[in-house]
């Protein structure tokens, strides 16, 4: 559609000018086209018909309330690990006020923003991603700072007692299993007293065809509580080895 309207004088269609100028060279000798440094000309006011207000509404109308139970309706992700004491999901998602004081404070800067793990209502709330850093063992400012009590104010003895979620090994990419050459590392960093990752010995072989004895991680699920340290420093490349998955037992 042109800028210029057909008729006498000719009506400039302000919504439809791209100022590029092109009239100028034409019209520029009478005064009949001219640019100024005045303020815009008002635009076109916006034309919708009845029929696309109503739509419109009616669709909006539809939609607002399965923005909410989008999220609420399905199950987690499995690896949505939600900050220390934040258990129910629906409950937690009814408190958090997305504000990212726990973020801020986090000492490994292991809680990060949600972005659609959790459906839209979920949005930029936090979670934790252990391949970036570990919910440490004698920290609880997560839930000092938090002002609506969705991350709750733990003691720092009941904090560390609190499922996360719970390791699993994924033999497939861990050392021992895949190339018959111990690892102690996941071991040596759990922080739990005693130990949730445990050693068995048991003969591999290695990539040269050698049988030898190794040691095999396996993860204790009582002792664990998912804090994430041992995916953290696993030194695997890419993926971890061994990855923290949401517990079973906060949904129940």
């Amino acid at each position: 559609m042109a800028a210029f309207a057909p008729g006498v004088p000719a009506r400039h269609e302000t919504a439809e000018c791209q100022l590029c100028l092109r009239c100028l060279p034409g019209c520029q000798k009478d005064d009949r086209v001219s640019f100024t440094m005045r303020s815009r000309a008002p635009r076109a006011p916006l034309d919708l018909g009845r029929r696309q207000v109503i739509t419109a509404v009616a669709a909006g109308a539809a939609l607002a309330p399965l923005v909410r139970l989008g999220s609420l309706a399905r199950q987690p992700d499995e690896f949505l690990i939600r900050p220390p004491g934040a258990q129910k999901e629906g409950e937690f998602l009814s408190r958090c006020i997305r504000c990212g004081q726990c973020m801020k404070v986090c000492l490994t800067n292991g809680l990060q923003p949600v972005l659609w793990e959790a459906g839209l209502e979920g949005f930029y709330t936090p979670r934790l991603v252990p391949r970036m850093g570990y919910c440490s063992y004698s920290c609880n400012l997560c839930g000092q700072v938090c002002p609506t009590g969705a991350i709750p104010h733990l003691p720092l003895p009941a904090k560390q007692k609190v499922d996360l979620g719970i390791a699993f090994i994924n033999q497939s990419r861990c050392i021992p299993y895949t190339e018959a050459t111990d690892c102690l590392v996941c071991e040596e960093h759990c922080p739990v007293s005693p130990k949730a990752i445990k050693f068995l010995e048991q003969e591999g072989t290695t990539p040269q065809g050698e049988r030898v004895r190794i040691k095999v991680p396996v993860v204790d699920p009582e002792s664990c509580t998912g804090c994430g340290q041992c995916e953290h420093v696993c030194p695997v490349g890419g993926a971890a080895a061994i990855r923290v998955k949401r517990s079973l037992r906060m949904e129940v």
